[in-house]
């Protein structure tokens, strides 16, 4: 099997469409060995923020000196994004100055060269994907034949993740949720490490309810039986349904309380604080308005896991910080003019995309890149954002529940006096930057399906930040 025919399976596996609940994976699973039990899993719920916080679970953990997989969705730049694996490295940084290679080979002492410690993350390896659908298909043939569902294409990728992680002998996984938590593939985890539940807003609302406290439910349905849970400041009616399942569970709950960090520092470089429960102070480079509540949040989910004996220290907390990656989110990726693009697609996204916008980009000009799927709130989206906008271009995702440009454009002209219709990324990107002086600030947002288009079209134009 070649890597284009197992994306092959998994893309005619969209078929079957999103089936809640747990009865094919559990099947599945069972047919594969039961990959996931052996795995020592921090099981990470909420509907916005789940990246970020894993991201920065993931890499303290690599800075303590731990292998750590990843399970996500969904990917922005790479399918293979969807598994990863995040780890410490050596790297041997040479010499400034060298004359020639023959100099090098007769120079070389291990004193030439420097170690230096950095944190990558590794994408699951094509072969990787091969390798693990040649298990997984012949279970589902097989199930198919015995009358039993064909598992989705969600299904399938969570029985990747959980066969490659354990054949790569991580010490920790950190495994995201797909939609909502008690009937999410993923829900399949008996006995996680810990739960993480991150902001609830509404969002998916056709599967999880009409109500936060109806999709509250379903995310605090990934708590278990005395394992830990770490939450952070939700809504009263959101607290609520955590605290009332944490009890029924007898599950230790945390709440990350942003009361307890202080001198909150924002830059288009870094943000910083103070952390009131040890008085360090941590820094990172993932921006945000919302991004000191993720860390925050991180940060208590390794204070769980220190009670429960895990070595990590502080050195290992502020390194993981500082060194943690999340492509897509409030990210700047161009300047002069700045080009930020964001995955806000939900209203709670949007409420925290304004904070931001208020807090980085007060007294400059802004554009907006929008693009959207038609069955998110994007009404909503725009009444919380785009009266903080002087051009809105609309654009159509290439993506097939996509809400079309000119719908979008349309909505968008209740609130913005320049709108334009650009239809595609290319165009819209090319007014941006004719509508654009050096100090204004472009940001594409409303869908991350076509984020990665964004960061490709500037780079054909030799336009992206290195």
């Amino acid at each position: 099997m070649t890597y284009e025919e197992a994306r092959e399976f998994i893309k005619n596996a969209n078929q079957y469409g999103i089936v809640p609940g747990l009865g094919t994976i559990t099947e599945l699973l069972k047919r594969l060995g039961d990959p996931q039990e052996p795995l020592r899993i921090i099981h990470v719920a909420g509907t916005n923020g789940k990246g970020s916080t894993s991201s920065f679970i993931a890499t303290i953990l690599a800075a303590a000196g731990f292998r750590v997989g990843r399970y996500l969705s969904p990917a922005v730049f790479s399918y293979r994004e969807i598994i990863q694996i995040v780890e410490e490295k050596q790297k041997q940084e040479a010499p400034d100055i060298v004359s020639s290679q023959n100099s090098l080979k007769e120079h070389h002492t291990d004193s030439m060269f420097e170690n230096q410690e950095s944190i990558e993350s590794e994408n699951i390896s094509r072969d990787g994907v091969v390798e693990t659908l040649t298990k997984i298909i012949p279970v589902c043939e097989a199930m198919t034949a015995e009358g039993l569902s064909h598992p989705t294409s969600f299904e399938i990728e969570t029985a990747m993740a959980f066969l490659y992680l354990l054949w790569e002998k991580v010490d920790y996984a950190v495994v995201e949720v797909g939609m909502g938590g008690r009937l999410d593939s993923t829900n399949v985890i008996r006995n996680p490490v810990c739960s993480v539940i991150t902001s609830i807003s509404m969002d998916h609302n056709q599967f999880l309810g009409d109500t936060l406290t109806k999709i509250a439910i379903e995310k605090a349905g990934i708590i278990k039986q005395g394992v830990p849970i770490i939450t952070c400041n939700q809504d009263k009616e959101v607290i609520q349904v955590i605290k009332q399942k944490a009890k029924e569970k007898d599950a230790l709950l945390t709440i990350a309380d942003l009361q307890q960090i202080t001198q909150i520092r924002h830059s288009l470089e870094a943000i910083s604080f103070i952390d009131s429960m040890d008085n360090e102070q941590y820094e990172f480079s993932l921006l945000g308005d919302y991004q000191p509540g993720n860390a925050l949040l991180a940060l208590r989910t390794i204070q769980v896991l220190k009670n429960l004996g895990v070595s990590i220290g502080v050195s290992a907390m502020k390194k993981g910080l500082a060194n943690t990656k999340w492509s897509g989110r409030f990210q700047m990726i161009a300047r002069k003019p700045y080009v930020f693009i964001d995955g806000a697609h939900n209203e709670g996204a949007a409420i925290s995309l304004k904070k931001s916008i208020q807090t980085y980009f007060t007294n400059r000009r802004i554009i907006y890149i929008m693009g959207v799927l038609a069955d998110k709130d994007y009404k909503a989206i725009l009444d919380h954002t785009a009266s903080l906008a002087d051009c809105i271009i609309t654009i159509t995702p290439n993506n097939s529940r996509a809400l079309s440009s000119t719908e979008l454009a349309k909505e968008a002209n209740h609130y913005c006096n320049q709108v334009l219709d650009a239809g595609h990324i290319e165009q819209a990107v090319n007014l941006a930057l004719e509508e654009a002086k050096e100090e204004d600030i472009i940001l594409a947002f409303g869908s991350l399906s076509y984020l990665s288009e964004v960061v490709n079209t500037l780079k054909t134009k030799g336009r992206l930040m290195k």
